[in-house]
C-alpha cells in the first residue's frame, strides 16, 4: 500500500547539471543546477531553473545563452562547490583550475576538462513561483573521442553522471552514493 508523503521537490534522483554564462562584463562562470533536463525532442532542447537571486540567472537572462556542462563522479567536489558559492565573489574556474573555453556557436562558456558539453541559446522562459524556467535550444553537443562508439554516438556504458537527491540532499553515481551535497565542495571555499 502507497502512503501519501505530501508535494515535495522529489523525483528520486535527478541529473546535476552544471550551467556556464557570461556575466555582463564577459567573465565566465559555472554554477550547478539541480532543476533541468531535457523538455523537448523537436527542436531539441533543456530546461534549467534558477532563483532570480542567483548570478546566473541574471548572466543568462542578459546574454540569452548557456553551455549545460556534464560532469563525472571525478569532479564531485567541483560539481559541489559550484553549487556553494556565487560566481559574484569567486571565480569558479580559476579556483577549481578550469579552463574556460568560449562557444563558437553561443555566447556562453564551457569547462575544456568536462567531458560533455551541450551549447545552448534561450528561446523561452518562464516564470514558476521561486524559479525561472530558461528553455535553451541545444544548438551543438560536444563530447570526448573516448565516449563515443564506432558509429559516433555516446556510449552510455562509459557515462559516469552525477545524481542528485534533492530530500537526502545527497549524490549518486549510477546507483551508488558518493558524498553528501552541501558538504564536499566545502574544502575548496578559501
Amino acid at each position: 500500500m502507497k502512503k501519501s508523503i505530501g508535494p515535495k521537490t522529489l523525483l528520486a534522483a535527478v541529473p546535476v547539471l552544471v550551467i556556464g554564462s557570461y556575466d555582463r562584463n564577459e567573465r565566465p562562470n559555472l554554477a550547478t543546477v539541480a532543476w533541468g533536463g531535457i523538455c523537448c525532442s523537436n527542436p531539441p532542447c533543456v530546461n534549467v531553473s534558477l532563483r532570480k537571486a542567483t548570478y546566473s540567472y541574471h548572466n543568462i537572462l542578459f546574454r540569452k545563452a548557456f553551455t549545460v556542462n556534464i560532469l563525472f563522479s571525478d569532479r564531485l567536489k567541483e560539481v559541489d562547490y559550484y553549487g556553494l558559492v556565487s560566481g559574484e565573489n569567486y571565480d569558479k574556474f580559476e579556483r577549481t583550475g578550469i579552463t574556460p573555453i568560449k562557444s563558437e556557436i553561443v555566447d556562453a562558456p564551457y569547462g575544456k576538462e568536462f567531458p560533455m558539453v551541450l551549447e545552448c541559446r534561450v528561446i523561452n522562459s518562464i516564470e514558476i513561483g521561486l524559479h525561472t524556467e530558461f528553455i535553451g535550444e541545444i544548438m551543438d553537443i560536444k563530447v570526448e573521442e573516448y565516449l563515443l562508439n564506432e558509429q559516433g554516438r555516446v556510449d552510455i556504458s562509459k557515462l559516469d553522471p552525477v545524481l542528485y537527491t534533492p530530500e537526502a540532499r545527497e549524490y549518486y553515481s549510477r546507483g551508488k552514493y558518493i558524498g553528501r551535497g552541501f558538504e564536499i565542495g566545502k574544502s575548496i571555499i578559501p
